[in-house]
């Protein structure tokens, strides 16, 4: 009950609903004592009237909003059932979680979608974190119950019921799932495989549809698999209970029978079912009652085809399988068999002989059709000791007939798990502990229920009372271990209405009873009942309308049963001749299934009923149903009693399938029923809130007077929370833990608010005071200034007033001065003025007559200039006249050159118009015009010198005229007009035509300069058109070559990946040949978990599983795996062992030597050789395509280039001769190679020691080359050099050496062994080198510093020999301007340059492994949980006290396993380990940056996947502190060059995550989530949208992202394509394929190398 304290205006309660259960509505007032109701507004705006009769009757109120959608139910404030369905309502529908914890109970919710949060990557995040940190997960549930399992040694089981419909069997199947990937077995056997297969074989045979599932399944189960000692899967087994077998014969409507019936009658065209007779599945009568026959979305013959896969995997042989589906067709047909009445009354029956169905059911069945047919329509009764055959009724033979049907379904499903059991049991060794996963119905309540949900229920009962005492133990265990004074509190025991069932002449026992009874009846049963339990127990009640039901008083609900039909079923008796006829069968198969066994009482299957004969039945056959189910029961409980449980509630939203729907009336109901209620009730009860006393004193410091120190904490929360809470019964003071009852979480949050606003209402107080006084203090300054501004205004006025009187008597004195000056300046001014215009007029008058005399001289002198002017141009005209004709001459002529010339120019361009004028006639004709115009420039220059002389000579002519007309002037007259006029009109000819030759010449010269910019223009244009080609040609060969790059990548990627996958088969061969020279006392000591990271394989099943104890069985199940990975043909279930054809095929020769000891080891060595075999075939086969494809490639790419080229017809000409001269330096390159091979091939002849035949040319001496400098290293040496330089050197002395010093060594040997012409010592020397570096490899596996030495190595040592190679020399000297020609080598050593650059793939990717192993746990608590940044957000802490989880093992943030605090350093000095290792042994820079980014790889995405999973870590803070975090390795890698784009581009989605957690989400604006889409483009849409679902407010100050927001964001996401997928989770295994560049080496000599004493090799001798 809440104080009522709490219910003041704006708080938040819950009020019932008949349509939403519960609404939340707002108090309108405060709530006093006295008052009668309460005014409450409701979500949807009304405002309702709450009748309050007393403070226990107040409404429930609601939590704060910084808790919705909380993790774990348990840690709410207020713990009731509308709080319950609120937060998993928010976190369904907003949030789309489907999972919640509740204490110790997972509830799951189903959503009736796949969602993608069930893959390898989402298990590798949960491998190995504690519950409490990441988010409700049903792997988080598995992975609790696996570490307690490891950490404790004891058994665990994992508890999952609900209704029909709610998700039991994927929950069931996914915890299977995460079991065989966490828990793989270290030798790789398929048990995990084995495990998961059974899943498709249940579910065909034990599940069917009905009207609430379509996949439902009809029989509980209990698997438990089982641990060894290491950690990992070692078998399982499996145990049914109560299949329901009534579903074989009946259906209800809108329901199907068992899934294997419909997939067979899909499966009906196959070759092999052919023989069934089998048809649709409408045509049969068990499978058609139910009317819908078909799944939306299933395909029955794609499931059979599963099914038989899986039954292969669980070692059913393929005969049996046939044999299998011949039954289940026989249950078909028999449901045909038409049984037909007879005799009077119908009291006979009888089948026909020719009935289809009958026969073929016989046939497949092997038994008597005519014994079958009469058997099914009699029965045999032993009357007096005489044996009575009496025939059957139609009713009574069709009801024998489907018991018939029933029971052999019943038979083959416990066959169907003994053989799964059988192949799940453990073999090499007992399992040491198991987890058992309990997949069992929920409650049921049907309109009419029968003896199926009585059990269902029955059982229910049992296991809410185990719920419940468990529960209840836990918060006792709690309470003793804080040492509180220890409360019985108060629960809802179902004892009573177990006993009800269960009890001395309880339900079972009187039902057992009737059906001793000769003549027992449903109706006696019921007089039973009621004479017995009626008014005397609580839980039983008797309907008013009917004397054949009963009504029990269950934990989730009453529920009517109707007693017909519980004799029969309770007997599921079946008559014995049909049972013996059965045994007699032909069939192998239905013989074994018949056969008469002694089957233990409470055995691991309920299944099988009576058999009823005329003879005195068997003590087996007399127990019923019930009672097994019973006995059955009881030792489920005992197991789960002996375990540690876990639970996982499985919940159904809504009953019409639909995806992400909440029903609240249907989901509250399943609440109740499941006991989830009951365990937030019971939590209630006691103390829910508890509080470590740091993290109370964190939160409330605010309340308290005084500061504690750390070892005073407990006294000073103690002294004040008695200060806070008077009362004492309402909180308790534990060890480490203060605990608070319900409500009083609350109270002190409400005195923290009301403390917090007092302080900040003081606060507001002093600084508003402070304020005011400031603004007085500036008011009063402002007054003072003011008042003395003023008084110096009005002095200042008062002396201005002075000094304008002063001022204005030295005007008036000085004005009045100035109007006498003034009238006497006017009149001295105008006496000037007169006299000035006197003389002026006297002056102007001189002047005018001096004017008019020079005038009258300057008229005399231009009329005689003008008389003199005319008769010069007279003269002027007749001289130009005369020019004018002489140029006309000349002019005409030139003019008919140039309309010559014109008219053959114009006649080119009409020939030559609309066609594209070529490059060098262009040319050509410009140059003829530069000719034409030199040419024109020379007769210019001549015509201008005649023209001078011609201008002198008429000058002189002109001058002479002149003369005689000067003479003649005096002598004759002048001339005429006439002749004036003439000379006038020629001259305007002359000039005219002047103009006219003027234009013509100007418009050639303009026709000339446009021809000159068309050449320039065609010209331009030709060579943009040769410039776009080239870059088209450019761009078409990038195209190309990053195609051929990117196949490249992902062909190198497969190849490590295949090498990869041998280095694990030969660690595997290892590792059975280690376990074969162990005593089987020793082989399996030690206890120790298998990392999830190297237990998880994603590569195919190995070609061979070892078994546990002695050789290999290599089953059909094995022989088809290997087909299956072999590319070969198959030969199924041949006689010979499949390892041998394999072998065979493979052309492996096989190893009879007597030292393979054990049939264990040589068989895994055979597999290790076929492996290896394959694996080599495989390389070859993918290294061949890989060289078609990338000649393919360079063929498209010559076709493209060819393609590209143009075919203008103008550049033809152009590309010829190009075309020629590539020839032409084509056949020049060719024979320069083929001089530059002579020289070689010289040399190699000569180095061989062939003579050479002499040059006749130039006889030049050939000298055959001597190496010096060499180590000559024999035979008998080869080991002890081995043992000495690379396996037994310590890794002190080979540190010191200098980098690549024992690569250079070998070298040197193999150098020397192949100039000694010792080709097999040569190569001898190179596959010993690599098994002894293969050797140190493994023996310092965990060593950076050994493995980075040994990489150097091998590095060094297949540069040596790829630039020693003969191809390589060949190619080098090729090259012009290359390194210095090095003399090849004759050994041919291909093979083993390949096996090194493998092996460099090997040591690189050991060298990560053991980086990645050490960074592993320290990643998530280093860039995550730790606070490099300290103080940011260590006074945070949640105002609801969360409970840890029960069984966890939980750590402080920032921590590791050990509890130690780690942090960015640590990651750091693990990064710096492995760069010193790389530096240290000189590796290239390359190398490096590839290492490096595979690194920041796993960092990142490691980082990434848990702040996804874990809703805590989704705040501001921490966004800050990954941020910081970031910026450190950034740094780091900056620092040392190898921040490259790769490892930008890795880091780039933590760093966006981040940004994504500190930006401002409080808005719904669009333009915010644009910024967001924007940012974070390195983000997949679903990462962002979590991200923003998980945000958690972290104080009171922030504000959670709305809904709207988060959908808006949703929108534009949905806009932008950016082509990422739609993975949630980052994989953290991805591999980047490494590439090693060729460095060659400058020559080596042995005197350039110095060898420390410690190495011991005196005995190589130089050479």
């Amino acid at each position: 009950m809440a104080t009522p304290e709490l219910y003041t205006k704006g708080a938040n309660v819950w009020v019932p609903d008949p349509e939403e259960v519960w609404v939340c509505a707002q108090l309108q007032q405060d709530y006093r004592p006295e008052d009668q109701q309460l005014i409450l507004l409701l979500s949807d705006g009304r405002e309702v009237q709450y009748p309050v009769s007393s403070p226990g009757g107040l409404p429930l109120l609601g939590n704060p909003d910084i808790l919705e959608g909380e993790n774990d139910l348990t840690a709410l404030s207020f713990l009731h059932e509308p709080a319950v369905l609120h937060n998993l309502r928010v976190r369904f529908l907003h949030y789309s979680s489907i999972y919640t914890y509740c204490g110790i109970v997972l509830v799951a919710l189903n959503p009736y979608e796949d969602l993608p949060i069930y893959g390898e990557e989402v298990i590798d995040a949960y491998s190995g974190q504690d519950m409490a940190d990441m988010d409700p997960h049903i792997f988080s549930l598995a992975e609790d119950a696996y570490r307690t399992m490891i950490r404790e040694e004891k058994n665990q089981s994992i508890i999952i019921s609900g209704e029909s419909g709610s998700g039991k069997t994927v929950s069931a199947k996914f915890t299977m799932r995460y079991f065989a990937v966490v828990g793989g077995a270290a030798q790789q056997t398929s048990v995990e495989e084995k495990v998961l297969a059974s899943n498709p074989v249940m579910e065909a045979l034990g599940n069917a549809k009905t009207i609430r599932n379509d996949n439902s399944s009809r029989f509980g189960k209990y698997i438990e698999i089982g641990f060894g000692s290491k950690g990992d899967i070692i078998g399982a087994n499996m145990r049914t209970y109560l299949l329901e077998k009534s579903r074989v014969v009946f259906q209800a409507p809108d329901e199907r029978n068992y899934h294997i019936f419909y997939q067979l009658c899909a499966s009906r065209e196959l070759q092999e079912m052919r023989g069934l007779k089998l048809n649709t599945a409408e045509n049969f009568k068990y499978t058609n009652q139910g009317m819908d026959i078909n799944i939306p979305g299933t395909d029955g013959a794609m499931e059979l085809e599963n099914t038989r896969n899986a039954l292969t995997i669980l070692g059913v042989h393929p005969d049996q399988q046939m044999d299998l589906f011949q039954i289940l067709a026989a249950v078909l047909h028999l449901g045909n068999v038409n049984i037909q009445a007879s005799g009077r009354g119908g009291d006979r029956s009888y089948i026909s002989g020719d009935d289809r169905s009958l026969v073929i059911f016989s046939k497949l069945m092997g038994v008597e059709c005519p014994q079958m047919a009469h058997w099914l329509c009699h029965q045999r009764l032993a009357v007096g000791g005489e044996m009575l055959v009496k025939p059957m009724s139609g009713q009574q033979a069709n009801e024998a007939r489907d018991a018939l049907a029933k029971h052999i379904y019943g038979q083959l499903f416990a066959w169907i798990v003994q053989r799964l059991n059988s192949a799940l049991r453990a073999q090499r060794e007992k399992p040491k502990t198991f987890i058992g996963v309990l997949d069992i119905y929920g409650f049921e309540t049907f309109d009419r229920n029968s003896f199926e949900q009585f059990c269902i229920n029955y059982a229910n009962e049992k296991l809410q009372q185990q719920f419940n005492r468990h529960v209840f133990q836990l918060e006792q265990e709690e309470y003793v271990r804080e040492e509180l004074p220890w409360n019985r509190i108060e629960f809802s025991d179902n004892q009573p209405c177990i006993t009800l069932i269960e009890g001395p002449l309880g339900l079972l026992d009187l039902l057992d009873e009737e059906c001793r009874v000769p003549k027992g009846s449903d109706e006696n049963w019921a007089r039973k009942l009621y004479e017995q339990h009626l008014n005397k127990s609580l839980n039983f009640r008797k309907p008013r309308m009917s004397n054949l039901a009963f009504i029990i008083l269950h934990f989730a609900d009453k529920v009517q049963y109707e007693c017909v039909g519980f004799l029969d079923k309770n007997r599921d008796t079946i008559f014995e001749e049909p049972i013996n006829i059965m045994r007699a069968s032909q069939s192998e198969l239905v013989a074994e299934l018949f056969q008469k066994q002694q089957q233990p009482v409470g055995g691991p299957s309920v299944l099988n009923g009576g058999v009823r004969s005329g003879k005195r039945a068997h003590r087996e056959h007399r127990l019923t149903v019930g009672f097994q189910f019973r006995q059955s029961l009881q030792l489920l409980m005992d197991t789960l009693n002996s375990t540690t449980p876990h639970y996982v509630r499985c919940i159904k939203p809504n009953d019409s399938k639909q995806a992400f729907e909440f029903d609240p009336k249907r989901a509250v109901q399943q609440l109740r029923a499941c006991g989830v209620l009951e365990t937030i009730r019971i939590s209630a009860a006691g103390y829910p809130s508890r509080w470590t006393y740091e993290e109370f004193y964190g939160r409330y410091r605010v309340l308290l007077r005084s500061l504690a120190t750390q070892d005073g904490l407990r006294v000073t929360c103690q002294r004040a929370i008695s200060g806070l809470i008077p009362d004492p019964e309402q909180y308790c003071f534990g060890k480490t833990k203060v605990f608070f009852r319900a409500g009083q979480v609350a109270i002190l949050e409400k005195l923290r608010a009301e403390r917090l606003w007092e302080a900040g209402v003081l606060i507001q107080s002093q600084v508003r005071g402070w304020i005011q006084r400031r603004r007085y203090l500036h008011l009063r300054s402002s007054t003072i200034t003011l008042q003395r501004y003023s008084r110096g205004a009005l002095a200042r006025r008062l002396a201005w007033t002075l000094r304008y009187t002063r001022a204005a008597v030295v005007i008036q004195k000085t004005y009045r001065m100035v109007l006498v000056r003034q009238t006497y300046l006017a009149i001295r001014q105008a006496t000037i003025t007169i006299q000035a215009f006197a003389r002026g007029m006297q002056a102007r008058r001189t002047y005018r007559l001096l004017l008019q005399e020079r005038a009258a001289v300057r008229l005399q002198a231009c009329v005689r200039c003008w008389l003199t002017c005319r008769w010069f141009r007279r003269v002027r005209a007749a001289v130009v006249l005369l020019q004018c004709c002489v140029r006309r001459r000349a002019a005409r002529r030139e003019l008919r050159t140039l309309k010559a010339e014109a008219r053959s120019v114009e006649r080119y361009r009409e020939l030559n118009k609309g066609m594209e004028v070529k490059l060098i006639q262009l040319q050509l004709r410009a140059d003829q015009q530069a000719k034409e115009c030199a040419s024109l420039r020379d007769i210019l220059h001549a015509e201008r010198d005649s023209h001078s002389a011609e201008v002198e000579q008429l000058r002189s002519a002109l001058l002479k005229v002149q003369r005689q007309l000067l003479d003649q002037s005096h002598s004759a007259p002048s001339v005429t007009a006439q002749q004036e006029e003439e000379w006038r009109r020629s001259e305007e000819r002359a000039t005219q035509e002047i103009q006219r030759l003027s234009q013509e010449l100007e418009a050639l010269k303009v026709e000339k300069h446009s021809m000159e910019k068309e050449r320039d223009d065609i010209t331009s244009r030709l060579r943009q058109q040769e410039k776009a080609q080239e870059e088209s040609r450019q761009k078409s060969e990038v195209q190309a070559g990053a195609a051929v790059q990117a196949e490249l990548e992902e062909e190198r990627r497969r190849y490590q990946g295949l090498l990869r996958e041998f280095t694990r088969l030969e660690q595997r061969y290892d590792n059975l040949r280690d376990m074969s020279m162990l005593p089987t006392a020793e082989r399996w000591r030690g206890h120790s978990r298998t990392d999830s990271t190297q237990s998880v394989s994603l590569e195919p099943p190995s070609p061979v599983t070892p078994s546990f104890n002695g050789p290999p069985d290599f089953s059909a199940e094995e022989g088809r795996r290997i087909s299956v990975t072999s590319p070969f043909d198959r030969r199924p279930w041949s006689s010979e062992p499949p390892l041998n054809v394999l072998m065979e095929d493979l052309g492996v020769p096989k190893i009879t030597a007597e030292k393979m000891e054990g049939e264990d080891l040589r068989h895994a060595y055979d597999a290790v050789r076929v492996a290896n075999k394959f694996l080599e075939r495989q390389l070859l086969a993918q290294r061949a395509e890989w060289e078609q494809e990338k000649a393919a490639l360079s063929q498209q790419l010559q076709t493209s280039k060819a393609r590209v080229f143009p075919v203008n017809k103008d550049l033809k000409d152009l590309m010829e001769q190009v075309e020629v001269k590539e020839l032409e330096n084509c056949r020049l390159r060719r024979e320069l190679k083929e001089l530059k091979h002579t020289v070689t091939i010289r040399k190699l002849l000569a180095y061989a020691g062939v003579p050479v035949p002499q040059d006749p040319v130039s006889p030049s001496t050939q000298l055959s080359p001597v190496l010096t400098g060499l180590l000559e290293c024999r035979k008998k040496d080869e080991s002890r050099l081995m043992k000495n330089l690379i396996t037994d050197i310590r890794a002190e002395a080979a540190l010191s050496l200098a980098p690549g010093l024992a690569a250079r060594l070998v070298f040197l040997c193999v150098r020397q062994a192949d100039i000694s012409r010792d080709l097999t010592r040569a190569r001898g020397l190179c596959v010993a080198t690599l098994a002894s570096i293969k050797t140190a490899l493994k023996k310092h596996s965990g060593d950076l510093d050994m493995t980075a030495l040994w990489l150097k190595n091998i590095y060094m040592l297949k540069d040596l020999l790829t630039q020693h190679s003969t191809t390589k020399a060949l190619a080098s000297g090729e090259e012009v301007g290359g390194v210095e020609e090095v003399l090849p080598l004759q050994v041919e050593l291909g093979e083993q340059v390949r096996a090194l650059g493998d092996m460099c793939i090997q040591a690189y990717q050991q060298l990560l492994s053991i980086t990645e192993s050490r960074l592993q746990p320290i990643i998530v608590p280093a860039m995550l949980e730790s606070e490099t940044i300290p103080g940011l957000s260590g006074a945070v802490v949640k105002p609801a006290g969360s409970r840890k989880r029960a069984g966890s093992d939980p750590r402080p943030l920032g921590s590791v396993g050990s509890g130690e605090v780690v942090s960015m350093a640590a990651v750091l000095r693990e990064l710096t380990a492995l760069y010193t290792a790389l530096e240290r042994q000189d590796l290239p820079l390359a190398l490096l940056e590839q290492a490096f980014r595979q690194i920041t790889h796993l960092l990142a995405a490691s980082t990434l996947n848990s702040l996804l999973l874990r809703k805590d870590m989704c705040c501001w803070s921490r966004g800050l502190q990954i941020r910081y975090n970031v910026s450190l390795l950034e740094e780091w890698l900056r620092s040392r060059c190898l921040w490259t784009g790769a490892a930008a581009a890795n880091l780039e989605p933590l760093i966006q995550a981040a940004q994504l957690l500190q930006m401002s989400k409080k808005t719904d604006k669009e333009a915010d989530g644009r910024v967001i889409v924007q940012t974070c483009n390195a983000l997949s849409g679903q990462q962002i949208v979590k991200i923003l679902t998980q945000y958690t407010p972290q104080s009171d100050l922030e504000e959670r992202v709305t809904l709207n927001f988060i959908r808006m964001v949703q929108g534009l996401l949905k806009e932008r394509s950016d082509g990422h997928t739609p993975q949630l989770l980052l994989d953290v295994k991805r591999v980047f394929p490494v590439t090693f560049p060729y460095l060659p080496l400058p020559p080596l000599s042995v005197e350039q190398l110095e060898f420390p004493e410690s190495l011991k090799i005196s005995f190589l001798r130089k050479v």
